[in-house]
């Protein structure tokens, strides 16, 4: 799992951890935008796989939807000192498991970027600011995605495999492109 909208999710998050801004770090009228990957060492090889990967894609789905209900319904869960708390305790589980994983010292920017893309704080930034902002969300699953769907840069990243793409917005129609998998693309293509 990963959040590619807004491009600059990452600083955010560090930034908020880090005590300079505060919840909620992402405004009403930004656009986010979430990802998850299936088939990621090998691809989505056949019908089986695509059975499960959608299945998958489908529970995660309600997973976020519920989270997002949960939080809409607690509103402490939302309180800025109460995230910090929670993404602290997660910053804390990171650092341990860096510390008994790594042969080598761990640079503080190296883990600055694992915290700041840690799929539990990503999906929960992207559900409470979800619910924060009382915004719709909108869901859409493309693949197993094929060499002529992809520009050539990220067709060694993505052909074979399936991805999920989840908005802070009621439909497709309400995105800035024709295609709700354009500004991820975009967005993968800038990392290269």
């Amino acid at each position: 799992m990963g959040m590619f909208l807004p491009a600059d999710i990452s600083q955010r998050i560090t930034m908020f951890i880090e005590g300079k801004i505060e919840f909620p770090f992402i405004k009403k009228e930004e656009l986010m935008g979430a990802f998850f990957i299936f088939g990621k060492s090998n691809g989505i090889n056949d019908e089986d796989e695509i059975l499960a990967a959608n299945d998958l894609s489908n529970r995660t789905v309600m997973h976020l939807i519920s989270t997002v209900r949960k939080f809409h319904n607690s509103p402490f869960k939302m309180d800025s000192n109460f995230t910090k708390e929670n993404y602290t305790k997660r910053v804390l589980e990171i650092s341990i498991d860096l510390q008994d994983n790594t042969e080598n010292s761990y640079s503080i920017e190296k883990m600055k970027r694992r915290i700041a893309g840690d799929p539990r704080i990503l999906m929960d930034c992207f559900a409470q600011h979800i619910a924060w902002h009382k915004h719709d969300q909108f869901f859409e699953i493309f693949g197993p995605l094929k060499e002529n769907q992809l520009p050539i840069t990220l067709r060694r990243k993505l052909v074979g495999r399936m991805v999920l793409l989840g908005y802070s917005v009621k439909d497709s129609y309400s995105l800035p492109h024709k295609s709700s998998i354009f500004p991820f693309l975009e967005w993968l293509e800038n990392l290269e």
